[in-house]
């Protein structure tokens, strides 16, 4: 039960970086649609739960240390280039995102220069990439809970303390731009995206572990939690919508206009989410051209983050705004390929006697 628990927080982990963890992934994709945003959560709950599964099931069964073999065996020779390239795209560009991310919060919490936070990022990264896969998956889980407690406190406290009727708030979250035209595109887009960014480091860290039931278990687990927070927080922004949607931090407004002690130490949970899927995206990225832990690794890790540093100052929020709808169109390959493959297995394994 606690390696389920604490593959299923780093699941959570690995996906929940400077978009989500900030708000802003969840105003654009869920709360712009009003109270029918609430449908578009339930149903990415239930896509993430299934697809956590699979990815961790396939990584075990495998015992992939990249996600590269994986890719082209249940994609195939052609779909899986494609697939590939999908993953390594993803992986860069939301490591540049986390990059940015940081730099976004840190301006905006303690008023600092965002190169400073950008740069604490990238160093940060650089000497965690470094450890083997079984501690990166344990820092990454690690800060996982903090974030769970905080969004559930949250959510209730906005709950109590709603700005408005729900007919005014609809119509105020509406105002807000969206990242896709309708709510169940969002949804699927938005599930397609975050899986196409947790896939890689999802079967490194299946493949790490023999049991394939606890590892199936693991990802199911941290699906489901990820949909609960995706909900949380949309009803959290969606009860204060009018004065949190201003900022790029929406979430970290709210709990700054209860106190800013709270504030600091939401701020510090969040630094901690970006930092999470900053490493998760670059140790993933590394690994599918280098052999981890070996010097071409740390080199390669080095100068990917010096690109990403680079390709951060084009904006937190435009960037999220670009690469992540851009990213759900193209992890549409993926997830065909990963129920596919499910389907296949499922079959086989009932053929056997």
């Amino acid at each position: 039960m606690k390696k389920v628990l604490q593959m299923g927080s780093a699941f959570i982990g690995i996906i929940v970086g400077a978009g989500f963890a900030s708000g802003q992934e969840v105003l654009q994709y869920f709360t712009s649609f009003g109270l029918i945003g609430t449908a578009a959560a339930f149903l990415a709950t239930i896509f993430f739960s299934y697809l956590g599964m699979t990815l961790t099931r396939l990584g075990s069964r495998m015992q992939t240390k990249s996600h590269k073999d994986a890719i082209y065996q249940i994609s195939g020779r052609y779909l899986g280039i494609i697939v590939d390239y999908v993953i390594i795209f993803t992986l860069f560009g939301v490591g540049v995102v986390m990059v940015a991310g940081a730099g976004s919060i840190v301006d905006q919490q303690l008023g600092m220069p965002s190169i400073v936070g950008a740069l604490l990022m990238a160093v940060l990264v650089y000497f965690t990439a470094m450890l083997k896969v079984g501690r990166v998956v344990a820092v990454i889980g690690s800060v996982t809970p903090l974030l769970i407690i905080a969004v559930i406190l949250l959510s209730i406290y906005s709950a109590f303390t709603m700005d408005g009727p729900l007919a005014a708030l609809d119509a105020a979250a509406k105002q807000q731009p969206s990242a896709l035209p309708n709510w169940f595109l969002s949804a699927v887009n938005y599930v397609s995206f975050n899986i196409a960014l947790g896939a890689s480091m999802s079967l490194v860290m299946g493949g790490a572990e023999p049991n394939e039931r606890t590892a199936a278990l693991g990802g199911l687990t941290g699906g489901f939690g990820l949909g609960i927070l995706i909900l949380l927080s949309h009803l959290a922004i969606f009860s204060k919508v009018e004065t949190a949607a201003q900022f790029d931090m929406p979430l970290l407004k709210i709990v700054d206009d209860i106190s800013p002690v709270l504030g600091l130490i939401y701020f510090l949970i969040l630094f901690g989410m970006i930092f999470n899927t900053a490493v998760s995206m670059f140790f993933a990225f590394g690994a599918r051209f280098t052999e981890t832990g070996t010097k071409k690794f740390k080199g390669f890790i080095l100068i990917s983050l010096t690109a990403a540093f680079a390709a951060s100052f084009v904006g937190f929020t435009d960037l999220v705004a670009f690469f992540y709808p851009l990213i759900g169109y193209m992890g549409l390959f993926l997830i065909g390929a990963l129920i596919y493959s499910s389907l296949v297995t499922e079959r086989r394994s009932k053929k056997k006697p």
